[in-house]
């Protein structure tokens, strides 16, 4: 099964990455995709999942507030970051982290390889090395990349996470993973 052309070889991404219209007022770096990261991923021949945005998914596209980018970032981000956790949004949270996983069993089911699990940093859900919380970014996950690292973890897979920003060195930290 699986022996034609394809590579077997997958990696999933954080929404934003490949489409910055989805991501909160005032925060896109791209006018659509962030272009060097999918080179980079299109010259490697592997597959592309697009997870699904969290904030999108279950806030909207204003993030339940119309006047999100007149606040600093990091503070629209912690407001976003507790709204994310009421209790009725982080249902919705595990919903979306179910569906990623269901994916990611997919695949491992039929031989593919799962390379790695890009997020955003300093984003309050899709953070991995830095989040926004208390008004500032800080060290830490964001509240959808928690729930998705927990999953694996009760799953036993180790699949490698790693968060970037609009900064020169993240292609390479994607082009590693490769």
């Amino acid at each position: 099964m699986f022996t034609d052309a394809r590579s077997k070889r997958v990696i999933f991404v954080a929404h934003c990455l490949l489409n910055q219209n989805s991501i909160s007022d005032g925060t896109a770096d791209y006018p659509g995709a962030n272009e060097e990261i999918l080179q980079i991923l299109l010259k490697a021949k592997v597959g592309i999942v697009q997870m699904p945005c969290p904030e999108l998914c279950c806030l909207g596209l204003d993030r339940g507030n119309v006047l999100g980018a007149e606040s600093p970032v990091v503070v629209e981000n912690t407001r976003i970051r507790k709204a994310m956790q009421e209790p009725s949004v982080s249902a919705q949270l595990s919903v979306l982290t179910e569906f990623v996983m269901r994916q990611i069993f997919e695949y491992h089911k039929h031989g593919f390889e799962v390379i790695g699990i890009v997020g955003i940093n300093r984003s309050p859900c899709c953070g991995v090395n830095t989040t926004s919380d208390d008004n500032r970014e800080l060290e830490g996950q964001g509240v959808f990349i928690t729930k998705l690292k927990a999953a694996l973890t009760d799953a036993n897979l180790e699949i490698p996470v790693i968060g970037v920003k609009a900064e020169a060195n993240a292609a390479m930290r994607v082009e590693a993973l490769l």
